[in-house]
């Protein structure tokens, strides 16, 4: 049960920077985690296992990947009662991202805006801060761990395949799933990846390059694409066909939008990057129903965007997710969220 209500934290760090309060968070998180103190903030996990992509995840709410972007905090994480954490997105190289700043609340909508641009450590430091993790150490049974990965800023998209591949063979043998980032909107030309003969280049050699990796350690690692919610229902067709295709495990719908029309007027609105929050909800329950119709009823959908309330994981979930991610709930809601959305999913069955 957690000590510290998230109500009397929340003002203190909505009065800071977005980015510092971040990290500020993060830094606090990684120097307790594994301590008593971690009892101010955990919560007992739910137990409503799912069978998904021949995984066994222990509930159906899960933490999107953004928030620790290089691994640092799973076992802090792992103690709010998640079912599954993904974590990243990671590059081959450590980069930092886009100029300061570049993340900004918006409140009245319950939105964040960000521009982040997958900055990160990079791999090795990525890979070392997942293996130093009590949730591996000490074995998978109580949380799924996702890893996700993305390209470099400098790489040219017509490179990005190479990208991926580095960073799918250094993330594999630690991975429960790999996700592979095709969406933000925050690395120039990345959301090109999506389009009918890029996606099917990139998805071919991921495909190849996890045979061979499976065959030489002995474990197949399901793999995931995230998806953009700014895609019309002829380009959600095209990317599911690709995906059966290519004999990828998952999806996972949606990232962040570029869209305005649900925050005009508002502070900050006009900021380039992705939208996060309550505005990008309906547009990701569209795409995910969308993606069930094309897909059928037995492929892997992850459902994540504007889940602020339990009901809005149970939306997800009659939508067509099979699980959901939370990242800008848990920033607006703190960890409460977390097991009231896992208990609500778990009275549906």
């Amino acid at each position: 049960m957690s000590l510290l209500p998230y109500a009397l934290a929340r003002p203190l760090l909505f009065q800071l920077d977005p980015e510092i309060a971040h990290e500020l968070t993060l830094g606090a998180l990684a120097r307790a985690q594994g301590s008593p103190l971690q009892h101010a903030w955990r919560q007992e996990t739910v137990h409503d296992p799912v069978q998904l992509a021949g995984l066994t995840f222990p509930n159906r709410v899960g933490l999107a990947a953004g928030l620790d972007k290089n691994a640092r905090c799973i076992d802090a994480l792992a103690a709010m009662g998640f079912g599954f954490v993904e974590v990243g997105t990671v590059t081959p190289k450590g980069q930092p991202g886009n100029p300061k700043p570049r993340m900004f609340r918006l409140p009245e909508a319950q939105a964040l805006i960000n521009r982040l641009g997958f900055n990160n450590e990079g791999l090795e430091a990525f890979v070392a801060n997942v293996q130093r993790s009590h949730v591996r150490t000490q074995g998978r049974a109580s949380l799924l761990l996702g890893l996700n990965i993305g390209k470099n800023a400098t790489t040219p998209i017509e490179e990005a395949t190479r990208d991926y591949l580095i960073c799918l063979a250094g993330v594999y043998p630690h991975a429960d799933y790999v996700t592979v980032n095709i969406s933000s909107p925050n690395t120039q030309n990345l959301r090109a990846l999506q389009s009918d003969t890029a996606l099917d280049g990139l998805l071919g050699a991921i495909a190849s390059e996890r045979e061979r990796l499976a065959t030489a350690q002995g474990r197949r690692v399901p793999v995931f694409v995230k998806i953009a919610p700014d895609l019309d229902e002829a380009q959600v067709a095209v990317i599911a066909t690709t995906l059966l295709r290519h004999g990828m495990d998952g999806v996972i719908a949606t990232n962040t939008t570029i869209a305005r029309d649900a925050v005009q007027g508002l502070k900050h609105a006009g900021e380039t990057g992705g939208l996060s929050g309550a505005p990008v909800r309906e547009r990701s329950n569209a795409v995910i129903r969308q993606l069930r119709a094309a897909l059928g009823p037995q492929f892997p959908i992850i459902g994540v965007g504007g889940i602020l309330s339990a009901q809005d994981a149970v939306d997800k979930v009659r939508a067509g997710a099979d699980v959901v991610q939370i990242y800008t709930g848990l920033i607006y809601q703190g960890p409460a969220l977390v097991a009231q959305a896992a208990r609500t999913l778990k009275a549906l069955r």
